[in-house]
């Protein structure tokens, strides 16, 4: 890989990217056991349950580190995924910004599609017809109940903290 590689990194607030995760894997098995169940390896002690996928995932920190050691953070951008969804082309100026392109993406480009709950591009290069993500994006999540989303925003806070450390950027998840 070239030493100049850039890298553009899309993250989300990990407890919204866990609930999304287990949202997607419960439409293609609807037998798994609940959100809460599977997020705690002792729900009466508040352990979570770190070797979950949708849990770990949002570990950022602990992921970005092998990382740091094969690239300088220079040659990475991060990229908010809410910010890819309150304002797309704000945060997509910053990717073309970071690759050197010319700013061609802007506000025009996009319309909110109601039903998804996303930016769409209102014409794929190309084509005449809109764009939007696939039919796996924009599912309704479950209800989650308030003490577990706390438990959650609480055991990745650190993580957090440690990741906006190592990026320069704070994302604002706690």
């Amino acid at each position: 890989m070239s030493k100049d590689t850039k890298l553009i990194v899309v993250v989300r607030d990990p407890v919204t990217r866990a609930i999304s995760d287990y949202t997607q894997t419960l439409s293609k098995r609807p037998d798994i056991p609940s959100f809460e169940s599977l997020t705690f390896r002792n729900r009466s002690a508040g352990l979570i349950d770190t070797s979950w996928s949708a849990i770990q995932i949002g570990l950022y920190a602990k992921h970005l580190e092998p990382w740091l050691r094969h690239f300088p953070l220079g040659q990475m951008l991060f990229v908010s995924g809410e910010r890819l969804v309150s304002d797309p082309a704000g945060e997509l100026r910053r990717v073309q910004d970071f690759l050197g392109l010319k700013r061609i993406i802007t506000d025009k480009h996009f319309y909110f599609n109601q039903t998804k709950g996303f930016p769409c591009l209102k014409k794929a290069e190309g084509s005449g017809k809109p764009h939007c993500l696939g039919k796996t994006k924009g599912r309704a999540h479950p209800t989650i109940a308030r003490e577990v989303l706390r438990q959650l925003r609480d055991f990745y806070r650190p993580f957090n903290r440690k990741f906006y450390q190592m990026t320069g950027r704070d994302f604002g998840w706690d």
